[in-house]
């Protein structure tokens, strides 16, 4: 039985620049199953009705507690809660749902953590020297170093204050994970393979 036939998910947390959406879209070529990065925003926003942009805006950014954004709650007509809480909540749904349906690979939004009752899952952490990711975010977006140190220092900022807010384990600490990579030792493709290696060895052993 293969691991799309075992219903294996796959949730990958990232450092920018170390290759963690290369490896995601390896991975799901590879088992021929849905990839999910950017992708999730779309499928939440039709789920829960609304634009696109409001996903877009606010992506893995924790609750800001300075604004003034916030959506009525539907479950209580008095109170209210702030717009990046409920866009979590819906995201979360939507990433269980796409869980409980069948295999795919899923990247950052908290899914290891969303997903932590899913013996099924196979929660990786991706992340890299400081060289290797500013190499790789200069030659993939064509960023001046200068420019890429910034968004990296910027990117991981937010990812990680998002990750702990919303999840009570601490983001890119290895004992939260199934796996921790660094690419700059394995690279993008033994990276792929280390983790479906792990992947087979948690499915052997789950009874």
């Amino acid at each position: 039985m293969t691991l799309k036939e075992k219903h294996a998910v796959f949730t990958i947390g990232r450092q920018y620049g170390s290759g963690g959406r290369q490896i995601g879209k390896k991975l799901a070529e590879m088992l021929d199953i849905p990839f999910l990065d950017k992708e999730l925003l779309e499928l939440a926003a039709k789920e829960s009705g609304l634009k696109k942009e409001v996903f877009e805006n606010i992506d893995e950014q924790p609750r800001n507690f300075l604004s003034n954004e916030f959506i009525l709650s539907p479950f209580a007509a008095i109170s209210s809660i702030p717009i990046n809480d409920t866009i979590f909540t819906m995201q979360a749904d939507t990433i269980t749902k796409l869980a409980q349906k069948g295999s795919c690979v899923i990247v950052g939004r908290c899914a290891g953590y969303i997903l932590k009752d899913f013996e099924n899952t196979i929660d990786a952490f991706i992340h890299s020297t400081h060289d290797d990711k500013l190499k790789r975010i200069v030659n993939e977006y064509g960023l001046s170093e200068d420019k890429a140190v910034e968004m990296m220092r910027k990117v991981d900022k937010k990812r990680q204050a998002y990750h702990n807010y919303y999840a009570d384990t601490k983001w890119g600490m290895c004992k939260n994970y199934d796996i921790s990579l660094n690419t700059s030792i394995t690279g993008i493709d033994g990276a792929v393979q280390l983790i479906l290696s792990i992947a087979e060895m948690k499915f052997n052993n789950i009874k």
